[in-house]
C-alpha cells in the first residue's frame, strides 16, 4: 500500500517528465555513463551490480526514504548538469524515481528499463558487491 501512495505521489511529475527510458543491454555500458544502483544492501549482495555502478539505496526493504541523504549520496557521484543511468531490479523503482529527479531537482536521468533482470536474461554476467 506504502508503495501505490509514493507512485499516486510521483505521478503527476513523471507525466511531464523529460527523462531517457532506454531498455538495459550490457552494450550501454561501453557508453562511459555513471551508473546508480538503486536497489537494497541485500539485492546488491543477493545478484552482484553493474562493474562500476555506485549503490545508492533510495526505497528502504520497507519502502520508506530519506530523500536528502539520497540526493547528498548522489551529488558525491554525479554532477546535476550531466547525464547519468539509474538502475533496480526490474525497472520499477527506476520509472518512478528518475522522472522526479528530472522534474523537481533538474538532473539530467536515463532510466534503464528492465533493471537487472533484463540484463540477467541477456547473459550479463554481474560484478560481486563489495562494500
Amino acid at each position: 500500500m506504502k508503495k501505490i501512495t509514493i507512485l499516486l505521489m510521483f505521478l503527476p511529475i513523471l507525466l511531464l517528465a523529460e527523462v531517457q527510458n532506454i531498455v538495459v543491454t550490457a552494450g550501454f555500458f561501453d557508453k562511459k555513463i555513471p551508473v546508480i544502483d538503486i536497489r537494497t544492501p541485500g539485492e546488491w549482495k543477493e545478484t552482484g551490480i553493474v562493474k562500476g555502478a555506485h549503490t545508492i539505496m533510495f526505497f528502504d526493504e520497507k519502502g520508506g526514504y530519506n530523500i536528502e541523504d539520497f540526493l547528498s549520496k548522489l551529488n558525491k557521484v554525479v554532477k546535476k548538469e550531466e547525464p547519468f543511468a539509474i538502475i533496480c531490479r526490474t525497472g520499477s523503482r527506476t520509472t518512478t524515481i528518475s522522472g522526479f529527479l528530472d522534474k523537481e531537482y533538474g538532473y539530467k536521468v536515463i532510466n534503464l528499463q528492465g533493471g537487472m533482470m533484463q540484463l540477467f536474461r541477456d547473459g550479463y554476467i554481474s560484478t560481486p558487491y563489495n562494500p
